[in-house]
C-alpha cells in the first residue's frame, strides 16, 4: 500500500483591504510628464494578509501605487508594531507599480499629493489591524502556472552591443528572458472556502492609460482581485506580489489582432492572469508544515557617480533644439545629482512561509535577476517581489546591462545606483533564504 499523505498544518490567516483611493485632480505617477485624475475608473486598496503559526506572526501588504517610500513603510510599520504586535522586519509592504495612481516618489516629475501621502501609513496600519484581528484556521497553499504570450521583455540588443527600448530595425533580438512562471499562495479556510490570494507574477502594470491617462484605476492587478471575487466571492482579498519586471512590458513585438493597451488590455490580462491563477491554486497541495520566518538585512551600496561620459552627453542634449522630456529630465536631475560617491541603503527582506521562501527587493528589478535568485534558491518555490519597503532606485539592471545604454540602465534617469547593485542584492538574498531553509530546532 502507498504510504498514506500528510496532514495538511493548520495556521491562522486574516485579510483585509482598505481604500486608498485619491482625490480627483491628483497628479498621475510614472511619466515624465503631469497628468491629472480627471475621474475615478476603478479604486485603489491596501490589501493585507496576516499569517499566524508557531506563535509567529507575519504581514504580506499590497498597495494600488506605483511604488512604496521609505519613510511611509517605516511609518506604516511603526504603527503597525504599536497596534498590532508585528515586528517591522516581519511586514513586508510592496507596490503593484499602476501609473495611474497618485505619485509617492521623491524627486518626481509630477507633483506628490501631502494629504495623501500623511494619510497613508494609517491607512496601511488599519489593513493590516483588521487582518489581524480577523484570524481563522486556513491551510496555506503555494501553487505554479505558466503563463505565455502576456509579457514581453521590452529591450532589445543591437549589432554594436548596446540595448535600446523597443524593437528597430537594427535590433537582433530580445536582450533578455520573460519569467512565465505564475506562482500563488492561496489561504483556504476549514470548510473550503478561499479567505485571500497572493499572486506573484512579473509584468510591468502601465497598461489601462499609458502616457495620456487622466483617471485613476489599480489597472490589470485590480482585474485580477475583481475576477477571483466574482468566482470565489466578494469577501476574498487577492493581493498582487509584483514579480522583477524592470524590463518586462505587455505589449508583443508582432502584428497581432487582441488589444495592445488601454482599458481593453487591462481587462483582458485581469481575466488571463485571473484564470491562471486559479489554475494554479486549485491544484496546489496544501502545506504539511508552516514555518514562519522572516529577516531584513540592509545593504551599503554605492550610488552611480556621474563621469565624463555623461557629462559629455549631457552637455550635448542642452545644445538640442527641442529636447524631449527624456532629455530634459537627464539634464535637470544630472545638474543637481547629490549622490556622487555616496552610499544608499537598500534593505532586502527574505520570508520563509511554510515551504517557499520570499524575497522583497526596493527597486524596479530587470527580470535575470529574479531568475537567478529563484534558481539558486532552496525552496520549493521563491517568489521574488520588486518595489518593496523603500525606493533605493528606480532601476536595477544587471550588472552586464547596466552600462549597454537602455532605459531602466541609463544614469541617473533610471539608474541610481552602480552597475553591479543587482548582483549584491540577489547574492544578499540567497545567503538569507540558505539560512532560513535550515529546519528548525528548539520547539
Amino acid at each position: 500500500m502507498p504510504d498514506p499523505l500528510p496532514k495538511p498544518a493548520l495556521c491562522k490567516v486574516g485579510r483585509a483591504q482598505e481604500a486608498i483611493t485619491p482625490q480627483i485632480g491628483v497628479s498621475l505617477a510614472g511619466y515624465f510628464h503631469d497628468r491629472r485624475a480627471e475621474f475615478i475608473r476603478d479604486d485603489l486598496f491596501a490589501k493585507a494578509m496576516v499569517i499566524e503559526s508557531g506563535g509567529t506572526r507575519l504581514a504580506l501588504v499590497s498597495l494600488d501605487l506605483i511604488s512604496v517610500s521609505g519613510d511611509v513603510a517605516d511609518s506604516a510599520k511603526d504603527i503597525i508594531r504599536r497596534e498590532s504586535g508585528l515586528p517591522p522586519d516581519h511586514v513586508l509592504i510592496c507596490a503593484t507599480h499602476t501609473h495611474t495612481g497618485p505619485e509617492l516618489r521623491e524627486n518626481a516629475v509630477v507633483r506628490t499629493c501631502p494629504q495623501f501621502v500623511g494619510l497613508l501609513p494609517r491607512r496601511i496600519a488599519d489593513a493590516v489591524k483588521r487582518a489581524a484581528d480577523s484570524l481563522v484556521p486556513a491551510t496555506l497553499r503555494a501553487g505554479a502556472a505558466s503563463v505565455e504570450g502576456c509579457s514581453f521583455n521590452r529591450l532589445f540588443r543591437l549589432k554594436d552591443g548596446s540595448e535600446v527600448f523597443g524593437r528597430s530595425a537594427q535590433a537582433i533580438g530580445p536582450a533578455g528572458p520573460i519569467d512565465p512562471q505564475l506562482q500563488t499562495l492561496s489561504a483556504v479556510d476549514e470548510k473550503g472556502n478561499l479567505l485571500a490570494l497572493a499572486v506573484n507574477f512579473a509584468l510591468h502594470p502601465d497598461v489601462i492609460g499609458g502616457g495620456t491617462a487622466n483617471f485613476v484605476s489599480a489597472d490589470w492587478p485590480g482585474e485580477i482581485g475583481r475576477n477571483i471575487a466574482a468566482v470565489y466571492g466578494k469577501d476574498v482579498v487577492a493581493l498582487h506580489l509584483q514579480g522583477t519586471c524592470g524590463d518586462i512590458n505587455h505589449a508583443p513585438h508582432d502584428p497581432t489582432n487582441l488589444p495592445r493597451g488601454g482599458p481593453a488590455k487591462a481587462v483582458q490580462l485581469g481575466r488571463a492572469l485571473a484564470g491562471a491563477a486559479m489554475l494554479a491554486m486549485e491544484r496546489a497541495e496544501p502545506m504539511t508544515a508552516i514555518p514562519l520566518a522572516s529577516t531584513i538585512e540592509t545593504l551599503a551600496i554605492p550610488y552611480y557617480t556621474r563621469d565624463a561620459k555623461l557629462l559629455a552627453e549631457v552637455a550635448e542634449l542642452k545644445r538640442k533644439a527641442n529636447p524631449s522630456p527624456f532629455d530634459k529630465y537627464l539634464i535637470e536631475r544630472c545638474e543637481s545629482w547629490p549622490h556622487d560617491g555616496k552610499t544608499a541603503d537598500v534593505p532586502v527582506q527574505v520570508m520563509r512561509i511554510g515551504d517557499i521562501g520570499l524575497v522583497a527587493l526596493p527597486a524596479e528589478i530587470f527580470v535575470r535577476i529574479g531568475l537567478d535568485i529563484k534558481h539558486w534558491s532552496p525552496f520549493r518555490q521563491t517568489f521574488v517581489v520588486e518595489l518593496a519597503n523603500a525606493r533605493a532606485s528606480t532601476y536595477v539592471p544587471t550588472t552586464d546591462q547596466a552600462e549597454r545604454g537602455a532605459y531602466g540602465a541609463k544614469p541617473i534617469l533610471s539608474r541610481w545606483l552602480c552597475a553591479d547593485a543587482g548582483r549584491r542584492m540577489a547574492d544578499a538574498a540567497l545567503v538569507m533564504l540558505h539560512k532560513l531553509a535550515q529546519p528548525v530546532t528548539g520547539r
